[in-house]
This record gives structure tokens, sequence and C-alpha cells, in this order.
């Protein structure tokens, strides 16, 4: 067990965190030559098809445990798993960490549900992943939408307006807490200290979706971290950002405001019972790596952002944001490490954009909309990634054979307002149903959710009624290669609604 008093010099601190105690055990363990009679069926490796085998190596699969005494159990830690997780907690500044195994989707639906019973109100953006709505079908809460900030020169959104928080907050009094992206996928970040500060003066827990700001902590030129801004509840997708292994992320907890209790009892509902033990090593060692090493890797990741955003920036018909859009549409800082590269004035979509970087030049994106392509500088790239990089943008921007679309020669369209809801998300999602064609879907009650992946932020959200916006929105954006996430018919030819 940790004991947080010996952490009260930089030395033992530092000390603390040069162990992995999950990792540790798991090596330590696979070295004892165990025979076994427990799950998984691959018995270490043994049964694994060989070329799968030959592939990723043997050791990944000896690591692949179950909960044995000697490398604990994640829903009732009381060994090296309790030890990696209050490290962990140390090292952020949060009274308990948990590790999460099926991605900040995890975090965000127990965020929802921890504060929340069903019927409560919750306010959230509209620029929400679709994991927070699948949080509140879950828990049966009421969304209160607060409006983002849309850039119509950039064609994003960016922060929420903090008077029509304040606003809904005042309206709300009965509201049972606050939920708000901090940063947006695109890198920005609110003015998060004084948003909080605003949340507890109405005496309301403040959680915060950090999925991509797991980084923030350590580096003095990023953004501040929603846990040192005061935030009571924060998902990080470690995977993301940091070096974790995809699906791996953490759930941060402030005691006070939310209760700790169910948290963990939610926590032990809806995550498996036979939780990954490579995914949770690889958090173990992630964290170690940032407490030991964060602010120089970092450091070097922001040199290289910063010197591709200034060499893009002069290529003809390019532009990536940086700095000098801070106060402008509730943008108070950003997170430099996002290449943010707008393609407009090339006369084609993002989409585009990144399909020809994918085919031509291999260069796989994070996403696209309709006139940006994101890309995430992390850690993990080095100085040949942004050459090739900023090398395939200027080919594009100089390419006289490309196809140009007339329709991102103006300023882009804004993504639809809120729509008119009639029901709960939960009530409309789990109501008798019917399919009818998409064009002819105007006035009707959806009942799924209906999101351009990624970001992933809903365009229209079980309960919501139909609109013709939204149908040429939605229609313009998947011709020009978006793709949409949630309905079961993703060509949208078709959509689910609530039968009269």
């Amino acid at each position: 067990m940790i004991e947080t008093y010996i952490y009260n010099s930089k030395n033992t601190f530092i000390e603390a965190q040069k162990r992995a105690p999950l990792f540790e055990a798991l090596r330590d363990y696979i070295k004892r030559d165990m025979v076994a009679y427990h799950t998984p069926g691959h018995k270490q490796g043994k049964g694994v098809d060989k070329e799968m085998l030959e592939l990723l190596g043997e050791n990944v699969f000896k690591i692949d445990l179950t909960e044995i005494p000697e490398v604990d159990n994640l829903h009732d830690p009381d060994g090296v798993i309790k030890e990696a997780q209050e490290l962990t907690a140390l090292l952020y500044g949060s009274d308990k960490s948990f590790f999460l195994v099926n991605g900040s989707t995890t975090g965000n639906n127990v965020m929802i549900m921890t504060v929340c019973d069903p019927g409560d109100k919750i306010i959230i953006p509209r620029n929400i992943h679709k994991s927070v709505l699948g949080g509140i079908i879950l828990s049966g809460a009421i969304p209160i939408y607060v409006p983002a900030l849309w850039d119509n020169d950039l064609g994003i959104y960016h922060g929420i307006d903090i008077d029509k928080l304040e606003e809904a907050l005042i309206n709300n009094p009965d509201a049972k807490g606050v939920l708000l992206v901090n940063p947006t996928y695109y890198g920005i970040s609110l003015d998060l200290k004084k948003v909080i500060d605003l949340i507890h003066k109405y005496n309301r827990p403040a959680l915060i979706d950090e999925a991509h700001g797991p980084h923030f902590h350590f580096h003095e030129d990023l953004p501040i971290s929603a846990l040192k801004a005061g935030a009571d509840m924060v998902v990080q997708s470690t995977h993301k950002i940091l070096s974790s292994m995809t699906q791996s992320s953490i759930l941060h907890l402030k005691e006070g405001r939310v209760n700790t209790k169910r948290a963990k009892n939610i926590l032990q509902l809806i995550q498996s019972t036979s939780p990954s033990y490579v995914l949770m090593a690889s958090l173990d060692v992630a964290r170690r790596q940032m407490a030991l090493h964060g602010r120089e890797l970092l450091e070097r990741t922001l040199q290289l952002a910063e010197d591709a955003r200034k060499r893009l920036n002069k290529i003809n018909g390019i532009y990536c944001f940086g700095k000098e859009i801070c106060g402008s549409y509730g943008v108070f800082d950003i997170d430099i490490t996002k290449l943010v590269i707008n393609v407009s004035k090339l006369g084609i979509s993002g989409f585009h954009a990144l399909d020809i970087l994918d085919r031509k030049y291999n260069i796989q994106s994070e996403m696209a909309t309709l006139y940006n392509v994101l890309e995430l500088v992390t850690i993990g790239n080095d100085k040949e990634d942004l050459d090739r990089l900023v090398n395939a943008i200027e080919c594009i921007s100089k390419d006289e054979t490309l196809e140009k679309d007339l329709r991102v020669n103006s300023k882009a369209p804004p993504v639809p307002s809120i729509p008119k809801s009639t029901m709960s998300p939960r009530e409309a999602f789990f109501s008798t149903t019917e399919k009818v064609p998409f064009y002819s879907s105007i006035g009707r009650i959806c009942a799924e959710i209906i999101s351009p992946y990624p970001p992933g932020i809903p365009i229209l959200a079980p309960g919501e009624i139909i609109n013709e916006e939204i149908v040429d929105y939605l229609q313009l954006i998947y011709e020009h290669g978006a793709f949409i996430n949630g309905p079961e018919d993703i060509r949208l030819q078709t959509i689910k609604v609530v039968r009269e």
C-alpha cells in the first residue's frame, strides 16, 4: 500500500514514481514459468494462432492474465493495482484515480451516473462526445444544453459561451452538475479556472471530459489541466496523447462534491470483470514515463509542432492556427501540439485532403472536417514525421490537377443549431421505433444518436425533432466523405424514429 506521507520531498516523490508496480509484478510473474489452469484460454500464448504469435511476440500474451493474487484485482484492488492507481493519483493531484480499460467512454458514463439519478438534469455543451449521451441514456438524466461558439472562418466549434453557462445554472437550480469538454478535439481550451469557479459558485460539481488533455499537467506551455483548475471528476484518454495502449484511460476524482463510493460502485457495474492486464500495465508505465521524463518529452514535441505550424503557414492556400486566435470565439488557450490544417482556400474539403494524404503520401491523419484536416503531434512523433507532413501539404497545394469543390469556397456552413427535444434521450432510445427514409424524416422524433465521427459530436440525439437544416447538413458532409457514426444505417438512407 502507498502511504502518501512519504512523498514530502521531491526526492522521495521521484523515487516512488520510478516504480511501475503492476508492470513489474507482471514481468516477475512470467519469469516463474507457471502452468496455467485459468483463463484466458490461450494459456500465456501457447494456444495462439502461429501467425498472430509471430507478429506480436509471446510476451504480450504471457502478461495477458486474469485476476490472480500476484497481479491484484481491478475491481477490489489491495496490491499492485492499488499501488499503481495511488501513484497515478499522487502524480496528477487527485484524491482517487481509477484505471479504465474501455476508454474514456466508460469514464464519461461513470461521471454522469455518479451525479445523476433518472430524471435529474445535467448541464452539458452540445459539442460533447457521443459517449456523454450514452451516459445520459444509461442514467436517465435530462440534458440541459449550453451552445458552443462557432468559428465561421475555420468551420469548427470552440469554447462555450460562459454567460450562457451561468444562465443555465441560474435557470436550472436543480441541475446535479455540469459536464464540459476541455480541450476540444482541436486543442481549444476555455478559461477553465474561471469556468470551474463559476460552477462551484452555484455549488455544483464540475465534470471535465479531458480526453485530449492528459499531457497538460506536464508542461507549462500547455493549457491548465482540469485537476489543477479545480475539477471534481476528470476523464483522460491516456492512449490518445500519451503512450498507453488503445482503450486505456484514467478517471480522476476529487472528494467533496461527488460520492466516491457511488463512483466505485458504478465502475464495478459497467467495467469488464475481465480487464486487460496488458492495457493496465501500459497505463502504469505511461504514468512512470511522464513522471520521470514528461516535461523533456513534451518540450521536444512542442518544438516539433510549432516548427511545423510555421512552415505550414508559409504554404500558399494553407492556414494552421496558433496562439493568435486566443481571445476570440471563447478561445482562452490552445494546445499547440494539435495541427488543425485549414485547406479551404485550395478549393478542396478536409475530407479530400485526408484521403490524398492517406493514398498518395502514406500519412494517416486523425480526422477531417469540411474545411480542415487534423494532425495530432505527440511524444511518439519525430522530425522526419513532421517533415513528411509539411512536404506533402506543400505538394497538395501545388497540385493543379486537384478536383475543386465549389461548395468549400465560401464560409463553412455551421453545424445545425440544437433541435427541439420532446422526449428524454433514454425514453426515445428505448421507445418503439420504425425506420423511415432519411430525406423524408423531417418532423419525426429521432431514436438514435447521429454523430459524424470523429470527432463524435452528436448532430441529432434521441428525443430530438429532425429538421430540414439537419438533413441538409448531414447529407452535405456525407457526400464529402464524413463517416456517420451511431445510426443503424451509416449510409443515412434511412433513420430510426419513434413510431407515431
